[in-house]
């Protein structure tokens, strides 16, 4: 039974550190592509969490300090095979980068003035958009549907795409903004139900 269960989570250590390279390696465009193949590979594809459990784990991977797809697959990681996975998550997605990075690192400039590749970045980039906006979609249709929630979304966006053209708003006070208004406002509805 023991050996069963050392055996499982062995796999799933390993299983975890394979998708999340697969996710590192054939993501152009940061930690916000990444979102949605997350999404597809621990959500859909394998199981390991829901497309709610995917919601907090952005929030939370937005909240804190670090990148978000390597804060994201820490937690992903954590959630399905504890410390290990954790650890197998993020190595995973931080991987290919850094072979990435070592293997052209000595080549950047000649790299950067080649005409294909100049044009291969501007479809990436495309591609990245398009990829962020479908992000964007499937989180907006898990967002729940009230008027608090739209407020907090509209007032979010005007501060961080309107308000910090002109004065620099940091995003950690927009979160924390949002994160007390929805607080308050589910106290409120909680209140109103109970009475």
């Amino acid at each position: 039974m023991n050996a069963n269960n050392s055996t499982s989570r062995a796999r799933r250590v390993w299983q975890l550190f394979a998708t999340f390279f697969r996710i590192g390696a054939f993501t152009f465009g940061g930690g916000y592509a990444m979102i949605p193949l997350i999404q597809r590979e621990t959500a859909e594809k394998h199981g390991w969490i829901t497309d709610d459990d995917i919601l907090e784990i952005l929030a939370i991977a937005e909240s804190t300090p670090g990148p978000i797809a390597i804060n994201s697959a820490t937690f992903v990681g954590y959630r399905v095979a504890g410390v290990w996975g954790s650890a197998a998550a993020t190595l995973g997605v931080v991987l290919p980068s850094f072979i990435i990075i070592l293997a052209i690192a000595g080549l950047l400039r000649e790299f950067q003035n080649i005409q294909a590749v100049k044009y291969a970045f501007f479809g990436i980039r495309a591609g990245v958009l398009a990829l962020l906006l479908k992000s964007l979609w499937t989180m907006l249709k898990k967002c729940p549907k009230n008027a608090v929630a739209y407020a907090i979304v509209a007032a979010a966006f005007l501060a961080a795409a309107v308000v910090d053209l002109f004065v620099e708003v940091p995003v950690l006070l927009i979160i924390i903004c949002a994160a007390i208004v929805g607080l308050v406002a589910s106290l409120i509805r909680e209140r109103g139900r109970k009475s």
